[in-house]
């Protein structure tokens, strides 16, 4: 469903400096409905890609596909879910008012939009905070807020970059397993930027090992586990941890 074929990102320097490449030549794919991670070193382009991917930057050279459709614009299709949800939600409108404001444009009733801000918000689990506002909720909560923005939008792609990087561990797993189940349930394909290797073979069919900047794909590591997956059951499975031991091994060296 989704290709990204020899991709590379270049900053023009300022006052004479040489441009700084961010990504060299990055190539992969996400089938429709997979769930792939990006995972590499600090600093590698990692959030750059993601922006090409979504339409947000236009690459120096390289494309990528959408469905076989050139993306140069955001796409419809497409909802980018940042790491830092408290400052991409809009603190004067309740959670319910945020989800609602995506789709604004969107064809349909006020009543049929209301009915869809609501269903985003039970398939998360905040029915029952839709008229409290983002800076009333906890950091999980507002992450389960943007997700539920992603979800209402309509978006057949999700892409998510760090989202779960500023919450604690339990809440994390909980957030993991949230996305993990939507994913599957409705049927979502999802690109996952984290630069935590457990978590991206957890939650991932792949995972894709880009290199230090400017960024190359290193290797692109598929992840045999079962679905639906438990936290500590697939932990201690030998499959995740060959394919742990794999990816930590490619970002040593």
């Amino acid at each position: 469903m989704l290709r990204i074929e020899r991709l590379a990102k270049s900053y023009a320097g300022h006052n004479g400096a040489a441009s700084a490449c961010a990504l060299a030549e990055v190539s992969f794919s996400v089938p429709r409905g997979g769930f792939v991670s990006l995972l590499g070193p600090s600093g590698c382009g990692k959030s750059t890609l993601l922006q090409c991917v979504c339409g947000l930057l236009a690459p120096s050279h390289g494309r990528v596909l959408l469905d076989d459709r050139e993306v140069t614009g955001p796409p419809p299709e497409m909802a980018l879910i940042f790491q830092n949800a408290s400052a991409s939600l809009f603190p004067w409108m309740t959670v319910a008012g945020n989800i609602r404001f995506v789709l604004r444009r969107k064809p349909g009733s006020k009543k049929d939009k209301e009915a869809v801000a609501a269903k985003a918000l039970a398939d998360v689990g905040l029915a029952a905070f839709a008229g409290h506002y983002p800076w009333q909720l906890s950091g999980g909560m507002q992450q389960r807020a943007a997700l539920a923005r992603g979800l209402a939008y309509g978006a057949d792609v999700l892409l998510l970059d760090e989202p779960f990087a500023s919450v604690d561990a339990q809440t994390r797993e909980e957030l993991e397993d949230l996305l993990a189940g939507v994913a599957a349930s409705q049927a979502k394909t999802v690109l996952f930027v984290t630069h935590d290797i457990d978590e991206a073979v957890y939650l991932s069919d792949a995972v894709t090992v880009l290199t230090p900047a400017p960024a190359r794909v290193a290797a692109v590591i598929p992840v045999d586990l079962p679905r639906p997956r438990d936290q500590v059951a697939a932990r201690e499975d030998r499959r995740f941890l060959d394919a742990r031991k794999t990816i930590h091994a490619l970002l040593r060296h």
